[in-house]
């Protein structure tokens, strides 16, 4: 399994605003939008960052989402490690696949593939 990227997930209570601080204060520009997540990206989209309300399908919001080749993969390698799996592996409206676990710290980790 290889990791494509790692973004950071902020969650908060005025999207719009907190988006428009990022992008004026670092040049960031908006790649994705879907009302309730945005993600702001470099020119390059080597640097992102994503800004998030409330998650529209899992009963938490994560602090990180991982991109990995093969969510199959990595979600049976996290059951077997015995992480707790607190958003079931699921195909997403909005072209991903993906599932939450949470680290030995309480951190909420999700971790995708984007479907073909």
């Amino acid at each position: 399994m290889t990791v494509g990227r790692v973004v950071p997930i902020l969650t908060v209570e005025d999207i719009e605003a907190t988006r428009d601080a990022y992008a004026s204060t670092l040049g960031l520009a908006e790649v994705m939008n879907h009302g309730w997540i945005v993600t702001l990206a470099d020119a390059e989209h080597r640097h992102q960052i994503s800004l998030m309300t409330k998650d529209q399908t899992a009963p938490v919001n994560p602090t990180v989402s991982i991109e990995v080749d093969d969510v199959d993969a990595a979600h049976a390698a996290a059951v077997a490690a015995g992480l707790q799996i607190v958003h079931p592996l699921s195909d997403e409206q909005w072209g991903v696949r993906r599932f939450f676990f949470a680290d030995g710290s309480g951190n909420v980790v999700n971790v995708l593939s984007h479907r073909r």
